[in-house]
């Protein structure tokens, strides 16, 4: 075993293998290498790879000259959004060996303007392509020299690929090698036996084929030169539902030849038996389906039975473990969460938006509540002050704060540390700085210098809790990688700083090390090709979910990308279609969606859609029949989904809940206002309870954190520019002068009074 080397496609499956091996005894491994790090082979000798973020930052100045050139192509605030765009596709050029030349002889004649500038555009980058530094570059680089160095000296050992689909075309050359060897092979996963071998040949065309969930074996048979007669079963392990498996190959057809669903349909099987292992929960909404979903994993739970939510919607995922904490379950999901989600990625992002936008109330309070403010210094009494401050700002403003206003009311306070606290702050108000360009390099070390401030509060050096952790490590890295590369970037605004800063910390994920419960799974789609479990629930089954809708491509469209031999966007449906046939055909299926989204209803998948209406269109197979059985299984859940939230005595075993009577307080005489404002009366005759709070009780609603410019604020101004107008009146004063005067009396007032820049200019235009 030892002598066998085994070629996987994640790490996640690599793992799982040294599991399942560690869980049979003692016995040596085979040597287990990632098919996505040839390039790391130390017999390659490959020179060290260049970081991908400076190839983006020296692109993101070459968009920056384009848009100077040509405004109208993009807005200047999608410069980082357009280089790492660019720079996945140089470096899906550089894997499908497509140059830059042959993309420049494309034909753009019968296509918009846009299209060809950015033809043009990719020629101007023909030298980064030449380098081949990219990721995919040194693959096919690994890949053929791992060839040459095979072919010279062929391994007499086993060498094994499992679980790629060869859709790449490094990946692609790599499989044809292996197989050339004297013990190579290649497994791979969720390869469709039930489609009948002259139907491979329809999937010869990537325009009419690419989003097949097969059509990436029949591309790669093809490459290889071989049939589909020639691919075996690797073992003789029965599928767990082949009726079903015959059900889900035909309904996923390609579309030119969904006209066999008449001809092959009556030859599958009673098909009520096939999908006994089916369930189909139609939730209302989004939260209904992330609760039924929690339901049948808690459920799992219970029964000691291993479950995998496979789902590409990380909002639902997330819903989903939120929905399980009340059942004290925490899932184990392999994505873990957005790395600007999480403590040390928000607070990141607020210092970086404190050097470019105007500290309001809102956004200082949410500043200084922040976990990891004044984590390194006594957070009891910043805590303290905080809330005092908001207090005070909430009903006495200014809507902007300054320092000299902190300071101003840290003086009227009784606490003695409340003045070294608000001096501690000046540097969140000094924050902001001119929007000259800088180095990128200076700008990373101001936004670490105020993050470590905040985070140190009083402290002379340190920078609190900011770094600890998963995601403060994370962060910290990021920031060191992008310090790195900071060489190759042009100087930059501060506003440009915070874009780039957002666009990278938005790619990062967190999986930060948990206690999670062993059987409850949440997986990404990937993971379906490699794992298996006796329960598996797909969520989100609606178009532009699974399948995600394909990103938009600024620089090539769809038949460009056909003409110059790159990657269809289907490509990522044809996955994902794949993902699901194979995942559909675990022993225990539940397929979920949500009829409406929070803004309209959804649609169904494609997927989905294809399997009703083949079901409903076999009445001789009890095909409706079979529908019917897999939507009441999946009202079931959702019946106990509503119930869950509904008190009742039956569930609870309690008297039903009664609404509280409506209160009717009764103070003593002593306690009651001596007198009341005539507006007060009417109220204290609909809504006594009213009376009652404001005026015994003392209790005030609190302004709102975000300050607006509201109607009493114009009829205070607009009076307070009369009076001072009225009262400044010359002897003799014409017309025309007394009207200068009034704009120029109006403009003074607004601006002391008026914070609010939009509605100054509004209100005096009205004047």
């Amino acid at each position: 075993m030892a002598r066998v080397t085994l070629y996987v496609n994640t790490e996640r499956m690599q793992s799982r293998i040294k599991q399942i091996f560690a869980a049979n005894g003692a016995a040596f491994l085979p040597k287990l290498r990632l098919i996505t790090q040839l390039d790391q082979d130390p017999r390659l000798a490959l020179p060290v790879a260049e970081s991908p973020l400076r190839q983006q930052l020296q692109l993101a100045t070459l968009i920056e000259g384009l848009l100077r050139a040509q405004p109208d192509l993009a807005p200047k605030s999608s410069v980082y959004d357009l280089a790492f765009s660019l720079s996945a596709l140089l470096d899906e050029m550089q894997g499908e060996d497509v140059s830059p030349v042959a993309v420049g002889r494309l034909d753009v004649s019968g296509h918009s303007a846009h299209w060809a500038r950015s033809q043009a555009f990719l020629n101007i980058v023909a030298p980064l392509f030449a380098q081949g530094t990219g990721t995919s570059a040194r693959q096919r680089r690994a890949a053929k020299m791992l060839a040459d160095l095979w072919a010279a000296d062929p391994p007499q050992d086993p060498i094994l690929i499992a679980g790629t689909t060869g859709s790449r075309k490094a990946t692609a050359e790599f499989m044809q090698t292996v197989l050339s060897l004297p013990q190579g092979a290649v497994i791979l996963p969720g390869f469709d036996m039930d489609m009948p071998t002259a139907l491979w040949q329809h999937l010869d065309e990537a325009l009419t084929s690419e989003d097949h969930p097969q059509y990436r074996f029949a591309s790669l048979m093809k490459r290889l030169d071989i049939g589909r007669d020639d691919v075996a079963l690797w073992h003789d392990t029965p599928a767990p539902a082949p009726d079903r498996n015959k059900l889900i190959s035909l309904a996923l057809r390609p579309a030119p030849v969904t006209d066999q669903w008449l001809r092959d349909g009556p030859s599958l099987p009673d098909l009520p038996p096939a999908t006994e292992g089916l369930t189909l929960i139609e939730a209302p909404s989004a939260r209904a389906e992330a609760l039924a979903i929690a339901l049948v994993l808690r459920e799992a739970a219970e029964k000691k039975i291993k479950a995998a939510l496979i789902t590409p919607d990380r909002l639902l995922s997330r819903q989903v473990t939120a929905a399980l904490d009340r059942f004290g379950i925490i899932p184990d999901d392999s994505a873990g969460i957005p790395l600007a989600l999480t403590a040390a990625g928000r607070f990141l992002r607020h210092a970086a938006a404190l050097r470019v936008e105007t500290l309001s109330i809102e956004r200082l309070i949410t500043l200084l509540k922040h976990p990891l403010t004044w984590s390194g210094a006594e957070r009891g009494s910043h805590l303290l002050f905080t809330r005092e401050l908001e207090l005070h700002l909430r009903r006495h403003g200014p809507a902007y704060p300054d320092h000299a206003s902190l300071t101003t009311w840290a003086k009227a306070r009784s606490f003695s540390a409340v003045l070294p606290w608000a001096d501690s702050l000046r540097a969140v108000f000094d924050a902001p700085c001119d929007q000259q360009p800088r180095p990128l390099a200076q700008h990373i070390a101001q936004h670490i210098a105020l993050a470590e401030q905040l985070a140190r509060g009083d402290q002379a050096e340190g920078s609190g809790d900011l770094w600890q952790g998963e995601a403060g490590a994370a962060a910290q890295k990021l920031l060191a990688q992008l310090q790195e590369a900071a060489d190759a970037a042009s100087a930059m605004p501060a506003q440009d700083y915070r874009h780039l800063f957002d666009t990278l910390i938005q790619s990062q994920t967190v999986r930060a090390p948990q206690i999670a419960h062993p059987n409850i799974l949440i997986w990404g789609t990937i993971e379906a090709r490699v794992q298996g479990c006796d329960l598996v629930i797909l969520g989100g089954l609606n178009e532009g979910v699974w399948p995600k809708t394909p990103d938009p491509d600024p620089w090539l469209n769809r038949k460009m990308r056909a003409s110059a031999g790159l990657l269809l966007p289907d490509r990522q449906i044809g996955l994902s279609a794949h993902d699901f046939q194979q995942a559909i055909g675990a022993p225990k299926v539940v397929l979920t969606r949500a009829l409406r989204n929070a803004d309209s209803e959804t649609i169904p998948s494609r997927w989905l859609n294809r399997l009703k209406n083949l079901t409903k269109g076999l009445p001789e197979k009890r095909g409706p029949e079979a529908l019917q059985g897999m939507i009441a299984r999946g009202e079931a859940w959702l019946d106990l989904a509503r119930a869950i939230d509904t008190p009742s005595a039956e569930l609870t075993k309690l008297p039903a809940l009664q609404p509280s009577p409506r209160p009717a307080p009764v103070p003593p005489l002593s306690s009651r206002p001596r007198e009341l404002p005539v507006t007060a009366m009417e109220r204290l005759i609909t809504n006594p309870y009213q009376i009652y709070a404001r005026y015994i009780l003392g209790l005030r609603r609190l302004d709102p954190m975000r300050a607006v410019a509201d109607a009493r604020d114009q009829g205070t101004a607009v009076h307070l520019i009369l009076e001072k107008f009225l009262k400044t009146r010359p002897e003799t004063e014409s017309r025309s002068a007394a009207r200068a005067r009034l704009h120029d009396i109006a403009r003074q007032v607004f601006s002391e009074e008026i914070a609010f820049p939009a509605s100054r200019a509004l209100w005096l235009a009205k004047l």
